[in-house]
């Protein structure tokens, strides 16, 4: 993601006070970003698709390499954080799929969410619970989710993750944009 985001700056003929502006977030964490210092939340990402007016899934792949039938094997989802983090960690599945409305990720939440800030977004998500235990953790309410599980909320309502039990949970997250049936090659988070 780190050349993709300057990439894309750069061919927009952006500055990096203009993307960071227009992405909500400050010249120098986008300098991070840029320079692999600092990976950004999905939340995050999305403001950066939707500032360089791009889909989310751009960020993550080549352009020229996007195709109509994706297979993503296990052992070849793409790692979007590192596992040095102590966060969420994100796998990149179908990242060269071509016209999609919604960007799946392998998620693996932290057991302790106490310094994860609430995430919301535009759009819609769909959690299903692959391997472990997790809740999913609204301001006014906590769903504990067992493997085989799902949920399906708006992303509008602020919400974060954590993984239960020894081993962190692996989820399915499906993230789809807002838009009401357009048409367009590909879906942008707004």
């Amino acid at each position: 993601m780190i050349n993709r985001v300057r990439q894309l700056r750069k061919e927009r003929l952006m500055t990096l006070e203009a993307l960071a502006e227009r992405a909500g977030v400050t010249k120098s964490y986008l300098s991070k970003v840029e320079r692999g210092q600092s990976v950004p939340s999905i939340a995050v990402s999305a403001s950066l698709a939707k500032a360089l007016d791009v889909p989310l899934d751009t960020l993550f792949a080549d352009a020229e390499e996007l195709a109509e039938v994706t297979v993503t094997r296990a052992g070849e989802r793409q790692p979007l954080t590192s596992d040095r983090e102590p966060g969420t960690r994100y796998e990149g599945i179908a990242l060269q799929a071509g016209s999609k409305r919604m960007t799946p990720f392998m998620l693996h939440p932290p057991h302790d969410t106490g310094p994860v800030p609430f995430r919301d977004h535009p759009g819609e998500e769909f959690l299903f619970v692959h391997r472990g235990r997790a809740e999913l953790i609204f301001p006014s309410r906590t769903v504990t989710l067992e493997t085989g599980d799902s949920a399906y909320f708006k992303a509008t309502t602020p919400h974060k993750v954590r993984s239960l039990g020894a081993e962190r949970a692996a989820l399915l997250l499906l993230v789809a944009d807002d838009r009401s049936g357009t048409e367009t090659p590909h879906p942008h988070l707004p």
